[in-house]
């Protein structure tokens, strides 16, 4: 809890500061020190790309020596995009790619959630508000959260309005206290009671070589 409650004071901090001095870009700097906030004592490498390969579940994120070079195009793509795209579905992106390069030894969720909301809230300008912030209400929804990142592991980035739709009903529900109605966005594009589509190894394209960033989908 307590580095929870530090790692959202540090993302606040950093929001207001990009916003105030005009820098408002996302950057490797920014990223290691979200996660250094959210397992800092909990963990040798707070803060620092991991050094070995890991294993999610189904998913095996690239090797550890490229790390580096995918979070550096990463960066680059989002903050070429920052201006132009739609800001649910570029957060939907960085939501997504983050978790799938999953640069960090622990922590990697928490700080996929806190960089999501860091370029939702570039993209308004100000620090939203609400009670409950997204990246609490995405941990929150944890089976539809999984769901929706298995489905874009699948397609390798391709079909992310799983990711996008949830992202729009819990910042509809963080903004004006409740769920939107009907079942929101999420209702409209999950269909009900269907498989999740297999993800395949994580690798991306064949030879194991990550194929290209896919451009932020339109908002749905």
């Amino acid at each position: 809890m307590e580095n929870g409650a530090r790692q959202y004071d540090f993302l606040k901090s950093v929001v207001e500061a990009a916003i105030k001095l005009g820098r408002p870009f996302l950057s490797t700097q920014v990223i290691k020190s979200l996660n250094y906030h959210a397992i800092a004592c909990l963990h040798p490498y707070a803060g620092e790309f991991r050094p070995c390969q890991v294993y999610v579940g189904p998913h095996t994120p690239p090797a550890e020596y490229r790390v580096q070079a995918l979070m550096d195009d990463f960066v680059n793509f989002v903050n070429l995009n920052l201006q132009s795209a739609d800001p649910v579905a570029l957060a939907a992106y960085v939501l997504w790619r983050f978790n799938w390069i999953h640069p960090f030894i622990n922590g990697n969720g928490r700080t996929a959630r806190a960089a999501c909301y860091f370029i939702l809230c570039i993209k308004a300008g100000a620090w939203l508000p609400g009670n409950v912030i997204l990246p609490e209400l995405i941990k929150r929804e944890r089976q539809k959260y999984q769901l929706a990142l298995r489905v874009a592991d699948a397609t390798n980035g391709g079909d992310l309005r799983l990711v996008h739709a949830l992202l729009a009903d819990l910042l509809h529900e963080q903004i004006h206290g409740a769920a939107p109605a009907s079942g929101g966005a999420w209702a409209a594009v999950a269909p009900p009671e269907a498989e999740p589509a297999q993800p395949g190894d994580g690798q991306g394209a064949p030879g194991g070589a990550p194929a290209a960033d896919p451009a932020p989908p339109a908002a749905a």
